[in-house]
């Protein structure tokens, strides 16, 4: 089997481990893209992102273009006639960049499409309450995930997964599927099939403010897979009318129960060590949620030196 010449692309934690596993294998790393530092925290230091900063540890050549079609970006990405390009959560491409490798440029991405495209499919696969999701390599196009797939691994959900756990199944998945898609790649065997294009097809668009927010009208079920799919990360997050004003704050774990409602949607019942919300059919257990300016934590913690009222509510 050939061994390939590769570039891989790619940003977080996730891109980390699919970059690992092909270090280990027969194929050469010979070099890596990832975004430009960031100014990140109140001293406004630049963070690396996390491919970056396993690439410096294991000494590969980095590049960290603010333009993917700047000339010299394009001109050292052709010097290193790499056969492949990899991609594992960048950005989107334009065809000046994955056309360059004679044996295309494929991507890594947390669904079976064509089930999920967009940006955050982990985290929508657990809100929407899907029992299997799984992980795709696909040649890029002009589009966004849409490209011919190489190959699919599937994965099951489980009951109280959160999209902590999902990330790091996923992750481990689609190191493997990559690393097989390189080595089909190499030896010829690769048989690319067109996505669907008709039908319904589930979609994972970016996180916001907007689309993260609790809706206390939903069941019970719906808000805890909710909280599950935004748990670590960004966060399920609701506003809590505390004393007449609101105050934003961040759930991160929950549990239904079998109690019935109490009270309109968002009323808060609490004990000394318990706290429960009134939902559509029912309530739910909160466990750990976030304050402003405050660490996350137990609801037990929490309600040490925090009191509600009774005409406190989540909206």
């Amino acid at each position: 089997m050939k061994s390939l010449r590769i570039v891989f692309m790619g940003t977080p934690e996730f891109a980390v481990g699919v970059l690992e596993k092909i270090l280990e294998g027969p194929h050469q790393v010979c070099g890596v893209v990832t975004a430009p530092d960031k100014p990140a925290g109140r001293g406004r230091q630049l963070n690396s992102s996390a491919v970056k900063t396993f690439a410096l540890a294991n000494n590969l050549p980095i590049w960290q273009p603010t333009q993917l079609k700047d000339p010299e970006f394009i001109d050292a990405l052709t010097a290193l006639s790499a056969d492949v390009f990899v991609v594992v959560a960048f950005r989107m491409l334009p065809k000046v960049v994955w056309q360059i490798p004679e044996q295309g440029t494929f991507n890594l991405h947390a669904s079976l499409l064509p089930n999920y495209r967009g940006a955050a499919p982990i985290n929508w696969v657990i809100i929407n309450g899907e029992k299997q999701t799984g992980v795709t390599t696909f040649f890029i196009d002009e589009k966004i995930d849409t490209g011919a797939i190489i190959d699919r691994k599937s994965a099951s959900i489980d009951a109280r997964e959160t999209v902590g756990s999902l990330h790091d199944k996923l992750k481990d998945l689609g190191s493997l599927l990559t690393q097989e898609t390189l080595d089909a790649i190499a030896l010829g065997h690769t048989q690319a099939i067109a996505q669907e294009v008709s039908g319904v097809f589930e979609e994972a668009p970016k996180l916001s403010v907007a689309n993260t927010k609790i809706e206390w009208h939903q069941t019970t079920e719906q808000i805890d897979a909710f909280i599950r799919g935004l748990n670590p990360y960004p966060g399920a997050w609701t506003q809590l009318m505390h004393q007449g004003a609101p105050i934003k704050c961040k759930i991160y774990a929950a549990s239904p129960v079998d109690l019935p409602p109490k009270g309109i949607q968002g009323t808060i019942t609490s004990t000394k060590s318990k706290l429960y919300v009134t939902t559509a059919n029912g309530q739910l257990n909160i466990l750990e949620l976030q304050l402003p300016n405050k660490k996350r934590m137990s609801v037990k913690n929490l309600l040490n030196g925090f009191s509600f009222d009774s005409k406190d509510k989540f909206l």
